[in-house]
């Protein structure tokens, strides 16, 4: 189960504090709030527990686009560059 809550910090960003697992069948929500928000965005993933390879893919992604991982357990991080690292090998000259 992922719980969600929004949180406005100020007119110009929000913050989107995630709790518990975050797996694939889920991902697709979380896509389309961020794709329906015009604020600076920033995901709290202190309290998630679990992810997937797909919510590790989408948050790799979330990170690239300069979305901000705030409070990412180092486990996850590791494998965002694992997948950073394996997606830029496939790409030569990147």
């Amino acid at each position: 189960m992922l719980r969600i809550e929004q949180q406005a910090d100020g007119k110009n960003s929000v913050t989107f504090s995630l709790s518990g697992r975050i797996e694939s069948k889920r991902v697709d929500e979380l896509k389309r709030l961020i794709e329906t928000e015009h604020r600076k965005i920033s995901l709290d993933l202190k309290d998630v527990n679990l992810v997937d390879g797909d919510a590790v893919k989408f948050l790799s992604s979330c990170d690239a686009q300069g979305i901000e991982l705030k409070n990412c357990p180092p486990y996850v991080r590791q494998w965002i560059m694992g997948v950073r690292s394996s997606q830029s090998s496939h790409f030569p000259g990147r």
